[in-house]
Parts: C-alpha cells; sequence; structure tokens
C-alpha cells in the first residue's frame, strides 16, 4: 500500500470519527437532523470508498497481488487497516442513515 493512500485512508477516518464525537456532544452540526443525515451518509460513503478501491485493485485488476507485499505481515497490516477503515464508514452511514430516517436516540447515541 502506498504512503499516501494510508493517508488518505486515515485522515479519512479521522474525519468520521470527528464527525461522530462532535454530533454526540453538540447534538447537531448543521441545524437540522435531515442536514446531518446527509452529511453523515456522505461522509460515509467517501471513507468506504477508498479501502473498497483498494480490494477492487487487489483481486481484479493486479495479477500478481500475493507477490505485492514483501512481508505477509504487511498483508495482514493492510487487511487489517482496509477493515478498520470501511468499519469506520459502515459506523458514520448508520449513524446519518439513523438521522436522516429516524428519530435518532438508537442506543448510546442521543438524538
Amino acid at each position: 500500500m502506498s504512503r499516501g493512500r494510508m493517508v488518505m485512508m486515515l485522515s479519512a477516518s479521522a474525519l468520521g470519527l470527528a464527525y461522530s464525537a462532535l454530533l454526540y456532544w453538540l447534538q447537531t452540526l448543521t441545524g437540522t437532523v435531515k442536514g446531518d443525515g446527509t452529511v453523515g451518509v456522505m461522509l460515509g460513503l467517501f471513507i468506504c470508498a477508498h479501502p473498497a478501491a483498494g480490494f477492487l485493485d487487489m483481486f481484479f485488476f493486479e495479477k500478481d497481488a500475493r507477490y505485492r507485499f514483501s512481508l505477509r505481515w504487511a498483508a495482514l497490516w493492510w487487511l487489517v487497516l482496509d477493515l478498520l477503515v470501511l468499519v469506520i464508514g459502515w459506523y458514520v452511514i448508520f449513524i446519518g442513515l439513523t438521522r436522516l430516517l429516524g428519530k435518532g436516540g438508537y442506543g448510546w447515541f442521543p438524538g
């Protein structure tokens, strides 16, 4: 994995976590529940796009994908990072959808 791509994925994840934390503490970012939900869904899709693109590149477009990593640990850490970023993106999408479609207040997250 290139360093620039890793920085982009970590930055997008940090942005998603910041969105979740700010929404938790401030209750709203845009002033409306629908606006907060829209921002959350779009941000979550953006976060999930980077690891999904990496998986597609590896499985469909690279002929020698298993030889791309010099060590097996490098491949394992790449997979763990991709899955972590995907989970963060799914969480942000979930928060956005509950804001957009529901009344909020699911579980520990206040509405």
